[in-house]
């Protein structure tokens, strides 16, 4: 009981940590909202999500590394609790991407 307490207590802060961006699953976005756009119009949406991607994802990245180094000195994971944690945001973009390659793909746009 005495050694599983601290890893019990180890694992709560821990799940608590902002993912790295790779980690975080897509969410489902419907592709009809995309049905009614061009194969050019559906290529721009595509580009511009992918920017915001990569955006997210380098922040991400900061709030991940900022919460392990968090954990290691403080024991609280500081990235998350401020905010700085954008899963959801990437997780909508990952499912935006993935819903206009579905349309590109049913259209057969290049």
């Amino acid at each position: 009981m005495a050694r599983t307490l601290p890893l019990l207590f180890a694992g709560l802060i821990l799940s608590g940590c902002a993912q790295q961006p790779d980690q975080i699953a897509a969410v489902h976005i419907d592709d009809t909202t995309y049905s009614r756009q061009s194969c050019r119009a559906l290529a721009e949406h595509e580009l511009k999500q992918k920017q915001l991607l990569t955006a997210l994802s380098a922040d991400q990245k900061k709030a991940a590394n900022g919460d392990a180094l968090g954990v290691f000195l403080l024991g609280l994971p500081i990235s998350s609790m401020s905010g700085s944690d954008k899963e959801t945001e990437i997780a909508v973009a990952k499912g935006r991407i993935d819903a206009i390659e579905r349309q590109k793909s049913r259209k057969g746009c290049k």
